[in-house]
């Protein structure tokens, strides 16, 4: 099982190839090891058409960020700046974080970090004769962008980097079927579970659906139920240290 051998549980995380490691520390502090089972990889869209797509949804009079990762390449493909009579959202806490880091401190963000919260949100509730640009990658929060337009909403849509598929590690694969120790998965995308599952050998899927989900909100309790997970329990959201606080229901009291 290699270096997390002597852990007494586990996180099966689904994230994308190379952003395990806030889930991997948060779970280490609480003693337990991680194993990635990553259905893709995030890739830039660094062309002329993704670019102009992003000037115009950063001219909005809304702009809408659906992820870190969105704020990341978009700061890698041009300066953030927020002009005057602009509102700046963010889908969570952790988005609102990392557009603070490029000098956007005046975003908002729900406080329940989903797409129903997001849209609950006053500054997206009346969208008439207004533009919103909303920056995502393809299939990113499949809700918004319908029902912003049935707001009245003018959309500009950035799609600005992918999700790459890839084969889920052999590696952790084979820690998965040999995984002893109580264990379970963090869900934060259906859309990832979806991919990881298609990949997935009978008894590989048979293993994963043991282990119970905690997912980060209602509606991916439901994908976690329709894709035959016995147990699921909800999180308050996708961080980790909600997705661990709620994972507390799991364990004995030996859970820390």
């Amino acid at each position: 099982m290699g270096p997390d051998r002597a852990r007494a549980w586990y996180v099966i995380s689904l994230r994308p190839q190379g952003t395990h490691a806030a889930l991997r520390q948060a779970a280490a502090r609480c003693g337990a090891g991680l194993i990635a089972l990553s259905p893709w990889k995030l890739v830039a869209r660094d062309d002329a058409d993704a670019r102009d797509q992003l000037r115009q949804a950063l001219q909005a009079d809304v702009v809408l960020f659906t992820s870190p990762a969105a704020v990341r390449f978009a700061a890698a493909m041009q300066p953030l700046a927020m002009r005057a009579h602009q509102a700046w959202i963010a889908t969570g806490s952790g988005t609102r974080a990392a557009l603070g880091r490029h000098g956007i401190e005046a975003a908002i963000a729900p406080a329940r970090m989903d797409s129903e919260g997001l849209l609950a949100l006053p500054a997206l509730s009346d969208l008439a004769r207004r533009s919103v640009g909303l920056v995502t990658a393809p299939d990113g929060r499949g809700l918004l962008a319908p029902a912003l337009q049935a707001r009245g909403a003018r959309l500009h849509l950035a799609q600005i980097y992918l999700r790459q598929p890839l084969p889920v590690s052999a590696t952790g694969l084979q820690r998965l079927r040999e995984l002893e120790a109580p264990a379970w998965v963090a869900l934060t995308s259906a859309g990832a579970l979806r991919q990881v599952q298609q990949q997935l050998a009978a008894d590989a899927q048979r293993t994963l659906l043991i282990h119970p989900a905690v997912a980060a909100s209602a509606r991916l309790m439901e994908a976690a139920t329709d894709a035959g997970f016995a147990r699921v329990v909800q999180a308050q959201g996708p961080r980790p240290a909600q997705l661990l606080s709620a994972a507390k229901a799991l364990f004995s009291p030996g859970f820390r």
